[in-house]
């Protein structure tokens, strides 16, 4: 069983992480999501830039020491991204990709509310065929 949380967890890590690259342009059709990306996003950033533990590694640690297993060797993202999905070079690029992602996906979201409230002063365009 905890082979199964583990895998599970490491699922979850991976939506979490997709989540904050990509959850702000959600926002774009769901306006409330915002605030759970903010969360996500900040949470990303303190648990990367500042030695804080993240729960979800923390977790799946607790699941591999239930199978015999240690820690994972430097963490999830060492561990499963770095020269696995891309290579440890490419960190910083990635970095600002990912940072530009969140931002272009903000930028858009207040665009579109800008856009929702003046949507709602303007008149209804109406189409006449006579």
């Amino acid at each position: 069983m905890a082979g199964f949380l583990a895998n599970v967890t490491v699922a979850v890590h991976i939506f979490a992480l997709v989540f904050i690259g990509f959850g702000g342009f959600l926002a774009w059709r769901w306006p409330k999501v915002i605030f759970v990306h903010v969360f996500f996003a900040a949470w990303g950033i303190l648990v990367n830039v500042f030695p804080w533990p993240c729960p979800l590694t923390a977790a799946e640690n607790y699941f591999r020491h239930q199978q015999g297993l240690g820690d994972l060797p430097g963490g999830f993202n060492a561990y499963y991204l770095y020269d696995t999905v891309f290579p440890r070079s490419s960190l910083p690029l990635i970095v600002v990709i990912a940072m530009a992602t969140v931002i272009i996906s903000y930028v858009g979201t207040v665009q579109r509310w800008r856009h929702r409230d003046h949507d709602g002063d303007a008149p209804a365009h109406r189409v006449s065929m006579g």
